[in-house]
């Protein structure tokens, strides 16, 4: 007989609503993070701070606050990670899933993938650290102690 301890079924909608909800927190987090940067520098609010690869660059100081803004993003997408996906064998799978969809969307919105340096070291980066800190996070909650209570203890 097997055990049912941990068992995985697959549920074909439980993954597609789990990505949808990642690219939603992780594009929401994004524009907050931005509007963020935004407010500080005083510059105007445009979907190239998301999508064009030629705004993300070292020279420029709105360049790298932005860069800013997509590494505290990865942050808050490992906390995603770790209060809805709850599994830390499945972080790298949705990380590289959200940044997939993101590479995809650069690409529409550019008419060509990003050619860049910087914008792939920087979403290197983030998914380095989302999937890092998102599957740390998951993994202390899934190696937390389970308490076992078995009943009043009698001195022998």
């Amino acid at each position: 007989m097997a055990s049912h301890f941990r068992s995985y079924i697959w549920d074909p909608v439980l993954i597609v609503s789990q990505i949808v909800l990642m690219q939603c927190i992780y594009y929401s987090f994004l524009g907050l993070w931005l509007a963020g940067v935004d407010s500080l520098v005083q510059s105007s609010r445009s979907l190239d701070q998301i999508f064009s690869y030629e705004v993300l660059g070292f020279a420029t100081m709105q360049g790298r606050l932005i860069m800013m803004a997509f590494i505290l993003n990865s942050l808050t997408c490992a906390l995603g990670l770790w209060l809805f996906i709850r599994r830390g064998k499945q972080c790298l799978d949705f990380t590289v899933t959200v940044h997939f969809f993101h590479m995809i969307g650069c690409w529409i919105y550019n008419a060509h993938l990003p050619a860049a340096l910087s914008w792939w070291l920087v979403n290197i980066a983030c998914m380095a650290l989302m999937a890092v800190i998102g599957e740390y996070m998951c993994m202390r909650t899934e190696l937390r102690a389970i308490p076992v209570n078995s009943g009043p203890k009698s001195n022998l």
